[in-house]
């Protein structure tokens, strides 16, 4: 008689069940695939409606999302551009794709991106009076990770209407402050370029000084935190610059978009 407590039978079923284990997890991931990116366009779209200040808690995001429309920019022009589908366009992708990409060399790669997709989605807001509001994808890197989110313009492309971050790897209690709604609310109503045009917006070591007459461009930075401090005002300085969205915003500005 076979002894089925012996080391090959027991091997045998070990495998077995590491076999059939293996196939089910496999099979839950395929299939929950789906879910999953549906749930993280989701959460991404939710983002941009907080950015705008217009995410109501009582409606659906698919509801809500309704209402912006989605374009693409050609970065290096500045104007829309319908050489990309704005729906299927996988801008991540595109960032480390050589023919949807250009290296940054080191003077101009202030947010350590390496490189810089040439087609960018901006997401609109539009009313009775025109375009309100405009959403800008940025990215930078912080202290431990690239930081992705948005930031939200009102229709006079210089006041910032909000600003959040949907993915970070940044420390918990210090650079992870970014998501902190105290932080992010002293964003709202500070101007990115001054009177002259020039590029302004900038965190600082410390609170800002209401008094100062460059309050305007000036935000809070965060408490013990300087790297990502550092990292979100290059991130800015990349985004709002000559080679990010500034000729866009230019050509907005004067209706040539």
């Amino acid at each position: 008689m076979a002894n089925n407590d012996s080391i090959k039978n027991t091997f045998l079923v070990a495998l077995s069940l590491c076999v059939v284990c293996s196939v089910i997890v496999s099979a839950a991931a395929v299939l929950l695939r789906p879910a999953q990116l549906e749930n993280k366009q989701r959460d991404i779209q939710k983002n941009i409606l907080m950015a705008a200040g217009i995410y109501d808690e009582s409606k659906t995001v698919a509801d809500q999302f309704s209402n912006i429309t989605v374009k693409v920019v050609d970065l290096t022009t500045g104007k829309f551009s319908d050489e990309v589908d704005a729906l299927s366009y996988d801008q991540r992708k595109a960032e480390k794709d050589p023919k949807l990409s250009e290296a940054l060399s080191s003077d101009v790669d202030v947010a350590s991106l390496s490189s810089r997709e040439r087609y960018s989605k901006v997401y609109l807001v539009e009313g009775a009076q025109g375009l309100e509001k405009v959403i800008l994808p940025i990215r930078g890197y912080g202290l431990w990770s690239t930081l992705r989110g948005f930031l939200a313009l009102e229709s006079d492309f210089n006041t910032i209407q909000g600003i959040g971050y949907y993915e970070h790897g940044e420390t918990p209690g210090l650079g992870g402050e970014v998501d902190n709604p105290i932080w992010k609310n002293k964003w709202i109503g500070k101007k990115v370029y001054d009177e002259s045009g020039v590029l302004s917006i900038s965190l600082i070591k410390g609170s800002v000084d209401s008094s100062d007459p460059r309050a305007p461009y000036k935000i809070d930075g965060l408490s013990g935190a300087t790297l990502t401090s550092n990292g979100v005002s290059n991130m800015m300085d990349f985004w709002l610059g000559e080679n990010g969205f500034r000729p866009f915003i230019e050509n907005l500005k004067e209706g040539d978009a």
